[in-house]
């Protein structure tokens, strides 16, 4: 690359003006003593000022600092070792600045292939009207489930479920069929998992979220209906929110994002108390973004 080029050539540069230095410096310190022996030993030059070799050395000794100044000398060794291994540092540092750049970039291709795609289906969705809805039910302290199990049995929400769904894509996770145990009838049961040998009857199997919102694209209202991981890579993606409210905190594993209610609207809701089937309190309640 153009720019290491640059960089090398530099170092390269450097590390000459710094042995320029150093042999200055030799030669400063042997022609002193040179002068010294002039004027003290051989006894040339006294008929000129007095210690005028002085004056010569302090002249020579000034352009040596100048010199030294100028190119930011250090106190090592400057020999052939010393050339490789600046000039290994200075490419070791070209090459992870490279590597930085190339992690970058594949985050930006990435974030650029996702957003076409969530654009690609907005588009898809205003052309067929399709909207998707996720749909859960949730204790009072956002809890899901536990053991791969739900911890509460409502008739009234399995119902509600059944008939929300109904004719309809419904999309979930591995450990979510896992739990329900059978492909749902009259749905189209879209199972996400990350085992490429993963094979169930009557179920169509993909491996990412994407790729079961594009199997649904001609469905006007595919259903994301878990778990916890899927709800969560979904919620920021889906039009309409379908929760059943169990009015009770519960112990839980799993728990569903928090709404947050300056992105979604309540448009519906449908209080019941518990009765001789149903234990707990619940609502029925619709949210749409703002």
């Amino acid at each position: 690359m153009q720019e290491q080029h640059e960089l090398y050539e530099n170092a390269r540069k450097r590390i000459k003006q710094k042995k320029r230095l150093y042999l200055h410096f030799i030669i400063f310190l042997v022609g002193s003593v040179f002068l010294i022996i002039l004027n003290k030993v051989l006894k040339l030059g006294e008929t000129y000022a007095e210690n005028w070799f002085v004056w010569a050395i302090m002249l020579w000794l000034f352009f040596w600092v100048l010199h030294f100044v100028n190119v930011f000398i250090t106190n090592k060794f400057m020999g052939k070792d010393w050339e490789r291994i600046q000039t290994e540092k200075l490419v070791t540092k070209q090459e992870k600045r490279i590597e930085k750049i190339k992690k970058n970039l594949e985050r930006e291709e990435q974030f650029i292939a996702e957003s076409e795609f969530f654009n690609e289906q907005e588009k898809k969705k205003i052309e067929t009207k399709q909207t998707l809805t996720l749909i859960a039910a949730i204790g009072s302290n956002n809890a899901l489930g536990k053991d791969n199990d739900l911890i509460w049995h409502l008739p009234a929400d399995l119902q509600h479920f059944k008939n929300s769904t109904s004719g309809h894509h419904i999309i979930m996770g591995r450990n979510t069929f896992e739990s329900i145990g059978k492909a749902l009838p009259n749905r189209t049961n879209v199972i996400i998992t990350r085992n490429p040998n993963y094979s169930v009857e009557n179920c169509i199997i993909v491996n990412t979220l994407e790729d079961a919102i594009k199997i649904a694209e001609n469905d006007n209202n595919p259903f994301i209906v878990g778990g916890a991981q899927i709800y969560n890579q979904a919620i920021n993606l889906v039009d309409k929110l379908i929760i059943t409210e169990v009015h009770k905190d519960f112990e839980a594993d799993t728990f569903f994002p928090k709404i947050d209610k300056s992105i979604w609207k309540e448009v519906n809701r449908q209080n019941f108390k518990a009765d001789e089937k149903n234990k707990y309190d619940y609502s029925f309640v619709t949210y749409l973004k703002n």
